[in-house]
């Protein structure tokens, strides 16, 4: 079965004893919960950490209007952004000062590329990612559904270890940073 926003809710209600749902207006209180609490949830989770799928970079399109104060240029955040994790000028992603004011970037620069983290769709999620997402939104599903607070404090325990196992399985999936600038060698010479 193709991975949707549906067979991740349906996975969660499973992990509470609920039954699954078949479509979000379904009339039942679990695909009303469900539909109510799972976007936020994914959202939340996709920015918690920079994901090799959901990481993504772009140069921004400038906008006309000026900003009213403190930068030079503003630039139109991408659809589907979540969270920006760093700006640069052309052929960098990095390294420029920059401040987001609703869904622009402003800055003194001309251009921008931008890296920064997006929801990508629910068919593009690793295993890894889908199984902490599902454990994540049992633990937040628990307490409409059940009103069992015990239980839903051992799913958000168990759901933490599954978020730990997914950043390390994301984590090792590129090169490691090496340190570019450590100012106490540096202070040394």
């Amino acid at each position: 079965m193709a991975l949707s926003a549906l067979a991740l809710c349906s996975r969660a209600l499973l992990k509470i004893g609920a039954q699954p749902i078949a479509s979000f207006d379904e009339g039942t209180a679990e695909a009303e919960v469900a539909a109510n609490l799972y976007p936020a949830a994914r959202d939340a989770l996709l920015s918690l950490h920079p994901w090799s799928f959901a990481t993504a970079q772009a140069t921004l399109p400038r906008l006309a209007a000026k900003p009213v104060a403190d930068f030079a240029h503003a630039f139109q955040l991408p659809a589907g952004f979540l969270r920006a994790l760093s700006a640069g000028a052309p052929g960098s992603g990095r390294g420029l000062a920059y401040r987001l004011f609703e869904d622009r970037l402003h800055t003194n620069s001309e251009q921008v590329t931008l890296s920064y983290i997006f929801r990508p769709d629910e068919s593009a999620l690793p295993p890894f990612f889908a199984s902490a997402l599902a454990a994540r939104l049992a633990a937040e599903l628990c307490i409409p559904l059940t009103e069992n607070t015990s239980r839903a404090q051992m799913l958000f325990a168990q759901a933490e270890g599954e978020l730990r196992a997914a950043r390390l399985a994301d984590s090792q999936q590129a090169t490691p940073r090496a340190i570019e600038h450590f100012p106490l060698i540096a202070g040394r010479r």
